[in-house]
């Protein structure tokens, strides 16, 4: 079993050597860190099981520290201040930000490693942390994008998301997911027709999550109409999102106007990733070091202009692929930093192929011409058969690579199984 790691962070050499010695001869490895700059620096390489933080630092106060770490997504794990000048009221503040414990110095030994002891304890039942609405930027349009959600929050009303795949539209319902309460992002669409009524009890209180709501055909459509209605009385709020255009499906025939009614009283935009260039830097080290969290994968820092190389590129699958391209740059790059010539290696291989040598003028294909997809059918079959002959094709250049395929189409792993088992395909 691998040792737990223990940050200490404090400006006077002899409690960090202190403390160290004691909690090294308990098992544990110790990092130290005499200033916040060098915290900050372990923070981004590393999660480390518990941190020990002294309040009182020169360059950056132990509480000001916490809240950075908490407003940036990064308090992950279990964090215990220290003081030899503690009051109350700091303790208050400390805890009411998230640290878990508040410590007096001198610290007398059984003290230390009781609490040492319960914060690990608190820290292994505490789910490792993903990418969120917190983390998704500072730019003013996600600010604004936070600032509707919290005005919504304490609606029950249905919630529509309009969006394009992969910007986000997850993170605003799980923002909107008060904790402690039931989750479930619809993959089993056929449910909405069977059991609509007991996916409201299932729910009690909860949130349930559409990813696509142009995903269901009529009959769940109806299904869904129907939970509508007695959502309210389960306490459970119904959030959906679609990438396309729902007053033309309704225009066309192929979505119900009355569900249309139900979800569009409460709408909101979530912006593309090109709209928020400003935020892929900060996007790109959060989830480098998240992967580094929750993958055991090694962290890579970026230097200047690869964030710059990543923020003035093209991103059509969003906030997905630019989790698929940080991926690839972790596990392939192979200098300490990430290059700029990284990022375009990595970012050539999602470039498509020059296919001018082999296009096809429509003007000269005969009335007979045969396609693999039978051609005389309505628009959504002929699209359902393509996405088939689609999504086969990579399935069989990657040889069932399922992450492989993700990377490629530009599609999150959770949406692409979800279209597969739509399209009725099997995964070997």
């Amino acid at each position: 079993m691998t040792a737990r790691q223990i940050l200490i962070v404090d400006d006077e050499i002899g409690i960090r050597e202190l403390l160290q010695d004691i909690l090294q001869d308990e098992g544990y490895q110790v990092k130290l860190a005499a200033n916040a700059a060098e915290a900050r620096d372990w923070r981004q390489r590393m999660r480390p099981n518990l941190v020990l933080l002294d309040i009182w630092m020169p360059d950056c106060d132990g509480i000001t520290l916490l809240k950075e770490w908490a407003n940036n997504g990064l308090l992950t794990m279990p964090v215990v201040m220290m003081s030899g000048h503690g009051t109350i009221d700091t303790a208050v503040e400390a805890t009411r930000i998230g640290a878990f414990d508040f410590l007096e110095k001198p610290i007398a030994l059984q003290k230390l490693l009781k609490t040492v002891n319960d914060a690990l304890a608190h820290g292994a039942q505490t789910p490792k942390s993903g990418l969120n609405l917190l983390k998704l930027g500072k730019s003013n349009i996600v600010i604004a994008l936070r600032q509707r959600l919290q005005q919504v929050a304490l609606l029950k009303t249905p919630l529509l998301l309009v969006g394009a795949i992969g910007s986000g539209a997850e993170l605003c319902a799980r923002f909107l997911h008060e904790q402690e309460t039931p989750w479930l992002s619809l993959a089993e669409n056929d449910r909405l027709t069977t059991a609509p009524l007991d996916i409201l009890q299932q729910l009690e209180h909860g949130l349930l999550f559409i990813p696509e709501i142009t995903d269901l055909n009529k009959s769940e459509q109806k299904g869904l109409l129907q939970l509508l209605a007695n959502a309210e009385k389960s306490g459970v709020r119904v959030v959906c999102a679609t990438a396309l255009s729902l007053p033309q499906w309704v225009a066309e025939g192929r979505f119900d106007p009355a569900l249309f009614q139900a979800l569009s009283a409460t709408t909101l935009r979530v912006p593309a990733l090109q709209e928020h260039r400003e935020d892929i830097p900060d996007l790109a080290n959060t989830m480098a070091t998240l992967l580094a969290e929750t993958s055991a994968m090694t962290y890579r820092e970026f230097d200047t202009g690869a964030l710059n190389a990543l923020r003035n590129a093209d991103w059509p699958g969003n906030l997905a692929q630019l989790e698929n391209v940080i991926r690839n740059l972790m596990q392939t790059s192979l200098g300490k930093k990430i290059s700029p010539e990284d990022v375009n290696r990595v970012l050539a291989q999602f470039e498509p192929t020059d296919l001018s040598a082999t296009s096809i003028r429509t003007d000269s294909i005969p009335a007979n011409a045969q396609f693999p997809i039978n051609l005389d059918q309505p628009l959504r079959e002929a699209r359902d058969a393509f996405e088939r002959l689609y999504f086969d094709y990579y399935m069989q250049k990657t040889g069932g690579n399922m992450s492989k395929v993700s990377e490629l189409v530009g599609l999150e792993r959770t949406h692409l199984y979800r279209k597969l088992k739509q399209l009725g395909i099997k995964i070997k």
